[in-house]
């Protein structure tokens, strides 16, 4: 029984890590109905932002981790003016934005490559790694709690922009019609900065608790095919789906993990994002939808 409720821990903090990846990918499929394949690139930069503030600079985590935000936002933001805005300018058609999402993925991790050196790299320990109880019932990490903490913090604040803001509104109406938004005098062009800038500050969230978990490599962006798995499982374009899919994914990898082998886990995400696709493509939360024009 310690075990069991050690694991679900465990796989709900790994999951509320995914969620903030999750999230990102779902609020650009929400606009421009094309997955960002360059997520994980953005989630790179944040971690190596965080790295170099921290030795480098030598400032504290609060200080490292605004700047791997607002680096991580304004790289994203970047690579949507000169990569997709030309792009989506000549045709309507996604698949060409997809193509060149999976191009930017493969150029920000051969920059870090030829730049910072293919070496893993640790984090140094500013993030509590120390044992906590919970409840008595089992104990975990003091990492675990925190990341699970931040991003539920993360999640509340970007339901509270959505829902409470005038650029909140403007993303959800052109959830359902960009077009249409443009026309009731909403500015498309500053409304998707906005919307991808966010994405990449939740990915830089996501990149520095991996970072900090693990190590810190060009090609950590890699995991972000977790999240995008998660994302499809709760339906691309959901942001509740995209949360329910990651804290699905993380328990089930966990639960793999504690009872029966780690060799298991990647098995059981693919199997997951099968079976999702057999059974429900549109995922637990998503909707069918066509092209936005």
């Amino acid at each position: 029984m310690d075990t069991l409720f050690q694991q679900i821990i465990n796989g709900l903090s790994i999951g509320s890590v995914y969620a903030l990846i999750a999230v990102g990918y779902s609020l650009v499929y929400s606009i421009l109905l094309f997955s960002n394949f360059a997520h994980g690139g953005f989630l790179v930069i944040g971690g190596y932002i965080c790295y170099y503030c921290l030795v480098k600079a030598n400032v504290n985590i609060w200080i490292a981790s605004l700047g791997a935000l607002v680096g991580a936002g304004i790289a994203a933001v970047l690579v949507e003016r000169f990569a997709y805005r030309p792009i989506r300018e000549r045709t309507s058609l996604t698949l060409y934005m997809l193509i060149a999402s999976m191009g930017m993925s493969i150029v920000i991790e051969n920059l870090f490559v030829v730049t910072v050196g293919g070496r893993y790299k640790a984090l140094p320990e500013v993030i509590p790694m120390t044992p906590v109880s919970v409840f008595g019932l089992a104990t975990t990490s003091a990492f675990d709690i925190l990341s699970l903490v931040t991003a539920v913090v993360f999640l509340i604040a970007l339901q509270l922009f959505l829902s409470k803001t005038k650029w909140g509104l403007a993303i959800r109406a052109a959830s359902y019609n960009l077009r249409i938004t443009g026309l009731m005098g909403v500015n498309v062009n500053r409304l998707i900065a906005i919307v991808f800038f966010v994405a990449g500050m939740l990915a830089a969230v996501g990149g520095i608790f991996l970072s900090a978990r693990y190590t810190l490599f060009p090609q950590l962006g890699g995991i972000t095919t977790k999240a995008f798995v998660a994302a499809v499982i709760g339906g691309l374009g959901s942001l509740p789906g995209a949360v329910v899919g990651s804290l699905i994914l993380g328990l089930a990898e966990m639960l793999t993990t504690g009872f029966l082998s780690s060799q298991f886990r990647d098995l059981i995400v693919f199997f997951l994002l099968i079976a999702t696709l057999i059974v429900r493509p549109s995922g637990l939360f998503g909707r069918s939808v066509g092209e936005k024009v």
